[in-house]
């Protein structure tokens, strides 16, 4: 690894917050009993897992066996094994029950070097349209009129929507009345989805 790589410096600052974290850390563990996953080197895995946007526990547990920037990162041998994604789960939920992860942010975020690093300024970041799996012909008025006009016949129809007004308050889909009309932009066409935020 380069010697200018950013995680060199945030490894260096999240080892001097875990120090000060080694009593939390003991009340929260019992000696008796089968080992656990090292709390200081699930934090180290959880913040990988915020950095690089990995989706999911067993992405970043696959990511975590064979990637040696994550390992040295995380503090585990090259020829030990990564933790089932299971068992990383159920520590995980055992820190952040225990407050153990917000103190370890707060901790984190008071850094001197990180202090420099942040912004007041907000921003909220959108997620995604999940498109549903209904079809637009299944979206029909809520009261039962103002149907478009259907050309041709038999079970799957062609129809023409062009021109008609349709919205979430007068119009369902039939097939899935949960899903919603949505569209991504201005001038785009609105298409049955579910939302996705974060």
């Amino acid at each position: 690894m380069r010697r200018n790589h950013p995680l060199r410096a945030v490894r260096l600052i999240v080892s001097e917050v875990l120090s000060a974290l080694e009593r939390d850390f003991a009340a929260l563990y019992s000696p008796i009993g089968r080992p656990s996953i090292p709390p200081e080197k699930l934090l180290r895995a959880m913040l990988l897992q915020a950095f690089y946007s990995i989706r999911s526990e067993r992405l970043l547990m696959e990511r975590l066996e064979y990637d040696l920037l994550f390992r040295w990162f995380v503090g585990i041998g090259v020829d030990d094994a990564a933790w089932d994604h299971s068992v990383f789960s159920k520590n995980r939920d055992r820190l952040l029950e225990g407050d153990i992860a917000a103190k370890f942010l707060a901790a984190v975020l008071a850094q001197p070097k990180v202090k420099k690093l942040l912004s007041t300024d907000h921003f909220s970041v959108d997620g995604t349209l999940i498109e549903a799996w209904a079809s637009m012909k299944s979206v029909k008025s809520k009261d039962g009129s103002g149907e478009p006009p259907v050309e041709g016949g038999g079970r799957n129809a062609e129809a023409d929507f062009h021109g008609h007004k349709r919205s979430n308050d007068t119009h369902a889909s039939t097939t899935d009345p949960d899903a919603k009309l949505y569209r991504k932009g201005q001038g785009k066409e609105a298409k049955l989805c579910f939302m996705g935020h974060a």
